[in-house]
């Protein structure tokens, strides 16, 4: 096999490969990109076993098709040193060596055969097939990331569930909703973000592990077109541009999110979202470490942010001016988890709808984006008088 390719060009595609590959492998064969050249196309895969990521790239003077494994540090390694150069690759398919030349020399070292490299499975019959503007999955996924759980021992909370087309409940005769729902939650927080506009025509549901979510994210943050999904019962693969990520599922239900989502809180604080997040951080310094309590103390007008850390004697507070509609009312909330909430709203100005001190809180947009529903909610914490 020969073929010639520029190194910014090839580094690039590695680089976005690589993102796939634990720093730590049961196999060894893992710690390897598998190249395949087939006509003028050079295919990059890499694998952790779970995922699978597959970039192609265009090639020059070709010549012969076949597959080699090599070692993916070396050859990220080897590209930082020889940056902006053209290259080319000889490899010789009987004794798996590769000959990298470049302008004023060449690198020589043995690769793998590339039949050892473990294949993507085949998709099942049951294949569904759809597309997504690639705004609607980054937005999602922007939103709702931050929010999954980090416990092992409840997987199904730690990835993003993606409800497709979801059939209304509790309806006879329901039809699917046009549209996508993106949720996430580790118990102590969770966001929903819909989008109304969006519409596979079809009904499907998956949690999406947390690693492949992101390396998603990240292949489409500068994209405008459309995310291709092949999805069945274990795995989805997402096609974007020259690129393609192959995932499994997280085998289980995802609790019902709906549910835990209160349909009444009557009363809403209405306040400028810096202002509240800066305060916080703020206030937040002198809170417990252990709990990062922080207590509004919300009545018209204004809100008293306050925190306190007996162990070490220290305190601080922060008032507030808002606009607030309801009673008035000490609700505690983890500092840590609202600060999160608040980087992640883009609304300039958040409503905050709540009932007592003892039920969530609801963090909204003032305004929604035309076909996209934002909510965020966050668990309050025990308040103690001292």
């Amino acid at each position: 096999m020969k073929f010639n390719i520029p190194s910014k060009t090839l580094q690039t595609q590695l680089a976005a490969v690589s993102k796939v590959i634990n720093s730590k492998n049961a196999l060894s064969i893992l710690d390897n990109f598998l190249l395949i050249l087939s006509g003028e196309t050079l295919s990059i895969m890499g694998s952790d076993s779970e995922n699978t990521m597959i970039a192609n790239v265009q090639v020059f003077d070709a010549e012969g098709e076949g597959l080699i494994a090599i070692n993916a540090k070396r050859l990220l390694d080897v590209l930082k040193e020889v940056a902006g150069q053209p290259l080319t690759f000889v490899i010789n398919d009987d004794t798996k060596e590769v000959d990298i030349r470049f302008m004023n020399g060449h690198f020589n070292f043995m690769g793998i055969d590339g039949n050892e490299f473990p294949r993507k499975e085949e998709a099942q019959a049951d294949t569904k097939t759809f597309s997504l503007p690639a705004e609607v999955v980054r937005k999602g996924l922007e939103n709702t990331l931050f929010a999954v759980g980090t416990e092992s021992i409840r997987p199904i909370m730690t990835g993003v569930h993606w409800d497709i087309c979801p059939v209304a409940e509790g309806v006879e005769n329901a039809q699917p909703l046009p549209g996508i729902t993106f949720v996430a939650s580790d118990t102590h927080k969770l966001v929903r973000y819909i989008n109304t506009e969006a519409n596979p025509g079809l009904t499907a549901s998956f949690i999406m592990p947390p690693k492949p979510a992101a390396i998603l994210r990240g292949l489409i943050a500068k994209e405008e077109g459309e995310v291709k999904i092949e999805m069945d019962a274990n795995s989805a693969t997402f096609t974007v541009a020259d690129c393609s990520l192959t995932c499994r599922f997280i085998k289980g239900r995802y609790p019902n999110y709906n549910r835990v989502i209160p349909e009444n809180n009557p009363f809403e604080l209405t306040i400028d979202r810096v202002s509240l997040l800066t305060a916080m951080r703020r206030v937040s310094l002198f809170a417990n470490s252990a709990s990062s309590l922080v207590r509004f103390n919300i009545r018209q007008g204004e809100v008293l942010l306050a925190a306190q850390d007996l162990d070490y004697s220290t305190s601080a507070e922060e008032r507030l001016e808002c606009d607030y509609q309801g009673n008035v009312m000490t609700i505690g909330f983890n500092a840590t988890y609202m600060i999160e909430v608040l980087n992640n709203l883009q609304s300039d100005t958040i409503v905050i709808r709540l009932s007592d001190p003892a039920r969530p809180g609801i963090v909204l947009p003032l305004v929604q984006l035309e076909g996209e529903d934002v909510l965020m909610l966050l668990m309050p914490m025990q308040v103690m008088d001292y």
